[in-house]
Protein backbone atom coordinates (compact mmCIF):
# COMPACT_ATOMS: atom_id res chain seq x y z
CA UNK A 1 0.00 0.00 0.00
CA UNK A 2 1.63 3.15 -0.83
CA UNK A 3 0.37 6.36 1.14
CA UNK A 4 1.07 10.04 0.60
CA UNK A 5 1.72 12.44 3.71
CA UNK A 6 1.02 15.85 2.75
CA UNK A 7 3.17 19.18 5.52
CA UNK A 8 3.32 22.54 5.32
CA UNK A 9 -0.35 23.66 4.72
CA UNK A 10 -1.39 26.99 7.11
CA UNK A 11 -2.57 30.35 7.35
CA UNK A 12 -0.86 33.00 5.95
CA UNK A 13 -1.48 36.93 4.92
CA UNK A 14 -1.93 37.87 0.81
CA UNK A 15 1.59 38.55 -0.61
CA UNK A 16 3.16 35.99 1.49
CA UNK A 17 4.81 32.26 1.04
CA UNK A 18 3.77 28.65 1.80
CA UNK A 19 5.93 25.85 1.16
CA UNK A 20 3.78 22.10 0.82
CA UNK A 21 5.64 18.80 0.93
CA UNK A 22 4.30 15.70 0.22
CA UNK A 23 5.96 12.03 0.92
CA UNK A 24 5.44 8.78 -0.75
CA UNK A 25 5.78 5.70 0.93
CA UNK A 26 5.08 2.05 0.88
CA UNK A 27 6.20 -0.63 -1.88
CA UNK A 28 7.06 1.59 -4.49
CA UNK A 29 8.96 0.63 -7.74
CA UNK A 30 8.53 4.24 -9.65
CA UNK A 31 6.34 7.21 -9.98
CA UNK A 32 5.54 8.38 -13.15
CA UNK A 33 4.12 11.92 -12.45
CA UNK A 34 3.61 13.94 -8.96
CA UNK A 35 1.45 16.92 -8.23
CA UNK A 36 -0.69 18.93 -6.61
CA UNK A 37 -4.57 20.07 -6.81
CA UNK A 38 -6.75 22.12 -4.74
CA UNK A 39 -10.71 22.12 -4.10
CA UNK A 40 -11.90 25.48 -2.65
CA UNK A 41 -15.19 25.42 -0.96
CA UNK A 42 -17.91 25.04 -3.23
CA UNK A 43 -15.78 24.09 -5.98
CA UNK A 44 -14.53 21.55 -8.23
CA UNK A 45 -10.95 19.77 -6.84
CA UNK A 46 -8.46 21.62 -10.25
CA UNK A 47 -4.76 20.91 -11.29
CA UNK A 48 -2.52 23.57 -9.48
CA UNK A 49 0.79 22.01 -11.15
CA UNK A 50 2.29 18.56 -11.99
CA UNK A 51 6.02 17.16 -12.45
CA UNK A 52 6.77 14.04 -14.57
CA UNK A 53 9.80 12.01 -13.83
CA UNK A 54 11.88 13.62 -16.50
CA UNK A 55 11.01 16.96 -14.49
CA UNK A 56 9.33 18.57 -17.25
CA UNK A 57 6.03 20.67 -15.31
CA UNK A 58 2.59 21.92 -15.91
CA UNK A 59 1.20 24.75 -14.05
CA UNK A 60 -2.62 25.92 -14.01
CA UNK A 61 -2.59 29.42 -15.63
CA UNK A 62 -3.77 30.99 -11.92
CA UNK A 63 -0.40 30.22 -10.56
CA UNK A 64 2.23 30.23 -13.19
CA UNK A 65 5.32 32.64 -12.26
CA UNK A 66 4.06 32.31 -8.56
CA UNK A 67 3.86 28.85 -7.61
CA UNK A 68 6.90 26.34 -8.67
CA UNK A 69 6.55 22.73 -8.25
CA UNK A 70 9.65 20.84 -7.13
CA UNK A 71 10.45 16.19 -7.02
CA UNK A 72 13.12 14.14 -5.90
CA UNK A 73 12.66 10.85 -7.11
CA UNK A 74 14.75 9.17 -5.00
CA UNK A 75 13.10 10.29 -1.80
CA UNK A 76 9.60 9.82 -4.01
CA UNK A 77 9.03 13.66 -2.95
CA UNK A 78 7.31 16.61 -4.20
CA UNK A 79 7.17 20.19 -3.06
CA UNK A 80 5.20 23.53 -4.27
CA UNK A 81 6.54 26.47 -3.17
CA UNK A 82 4.24 29.24 -3.28
CA UNK A 83 4.92 32.73 -3.43
CA UNK A 84 2.67 35.95 -3.42
CA UNK A 85 -0.20 34.15 -2.28
CA UNK A 86 -3.53 35.72 -2.73
CA UNK A 87 -6.96 35.13 -1.43
CA UNK A 88 -8.22 33.15 -4.08
CA UNK A 89 -5.71 30.76 -3.41
CA UNK A 90 -6.59 29.76 -0.04
CA UNK A 91 -8.01 26.12 -0.56
CA UNK A 92 -7.40 22.65 0.63
CA UNK A 93 -4.19 21.41 -1.40
CA UNK A 94 -4.12 17.48 -2.08
CA UNK A 95 -0.78 15.66 -2.94
CA UNK A 96 -1.63 13.42 -5.79
CA UNK A 97 1.12 10.32 -7.24
CA UNK A 98 0.11 9.03 -10.66
CA UNK A 99 1.52 6.43 -12.73
CA UNK A 100 2.35 4.46 -9.27
CA UNK A 101 4.25 1.49 -9.58
CA UNK A 102 5.22 -1.17 -6.94
CA UNK A 103 7.02 -3.28 -9.47
CA UNK A 104 8.91 -2.88 -12.93
CA UNK A 105 5.43 -4.75 -14.26
CA UNK A 106 2.78 -4.10 -11.56
CA UNK A 107 -0.21 -2.16 -13.15
CA UNK A 108 0.11 2.09 -12.09
CA UNK A 109 -2.15 3.64 -9.74
CA UNK A 110 -3.10 6.61 -8.75
CA UNK A 111 -2.79 7.93 -4.77
CA UNK A 112 -3.68 10.81 -3.09
CA UNK A 113 -3.08 12.44 -0.07
CA UNK A 114 -5.74 13.35 2.61
CA UNK A 115 -5.06 17.40 2.15
CA UNK A 116 -3.66 20.29 4.10
CA UNK A 117 -5.65 23.33 4.40
CA UNK A 118 -4.01 26.60 3.04
CA UNK A 119 -5.80 30.39 3.92
CA UNK A 120 -4.55 33.27 2.62
CA UNK A 121 -6.17 36.34 4.34
CA UNK A 122 -5.25 39.24 6.52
Amino acid sequence: QVQLLESGGGLVQPGGSLRLSCAASGSIFSISTMGWYRQAPGKQRALVAAIARGDSTAYADSVKGRFTISRDNAKNTVSLQMNSLKPEDTAVYYCNANGVRTTASSVSSIYWGQGTRVTVSS
